[in-house]
């Protein structure tokens, strides 16, 4: 299990979807194109699944769950309701406490501090307010780099789903809890700071 995370390339590719409420990506082989996880929202509750089709879609909260394709729990991304700053939790399989993300107020572009389980910053992931590119950053060294693929025309003017490509650099130790957390903000990217 440990040696999916330990990559240093991902393609995450969200569900395309015109009227869809949960969020729903699978995570790629950027080599090969198969599928090494899964990232699935199974139990959206009505009144957030209204809600997700409204200006308060950035404030609802989410429950994500990253398996293998054969269904194994690897981790657990979640945020209550957010009111004005958002607080994702990540956990892994066995449901212990990986880390945070805290939202931080005034940055152009988004900004997300994550600390580990003790709430110890680890880096800052920091975003450009001219494009759609994100870094993750710990004492001016670049630590992972998220950008956006381009989709196509009908893909991005029709649906809201999107692609990205995580890069991890290999200063990263592999097994190490911000591995896990680096690919979980991932997708609070797009559930937070881009919807």
């Amino acid at each position: 299990m440990t040696s999916v995370l330990d990559r240093n390339l991902f393609f995450v590719r969200e569900h395309l979807g015109i009227f869809k409420a949960a969020n729903n990506f699978d995570i790629l082989d950027p080599e090969t194109g198969g599928e090494i996880l899964h990232c699935r929202e199974p139990q959206l509750g009505m009144f957030t699944r209204l809600l997700r089709f409204s200006d308060y879609k950035r404030n609802t909260p989410f429950d994500v769950r990253v398996t293998t394709p054969d269904g194994e729990p690897v981790l657990q991304v979640t945020r209550g309701v957010s009111i004005f700053l958002s607080k994702v939790h990540v956990t892994d399989a066995s449901g212990e406490a990986l880390g945070s993300f805290q939202q931080k107020l005034w940055s152009i572009g988004g900004k997300f501090e994550l600390l580990a389980a003790d709430g110890t910053p680890l880096c800052m992931l920091q975003g450009k307010w001219t494009g759609w590119e994100f870094k993750f950053v710990r004492d001016g060294q670049e630590l992972a780099c998220v950008t956006k693929k381009w989709a196509g025309l009908g893909k991005e003017m029709f649906t809201s789903a999107d692609n990205y490509v995580l890069s991890v650099s290999e200063e990263v130790p592999l097994g190490a809890p911000l591995r896990k957390l680096i690919l979980a903000s991932v997708l609070c990217i797009d559930m937070v700071l881009k919807e």
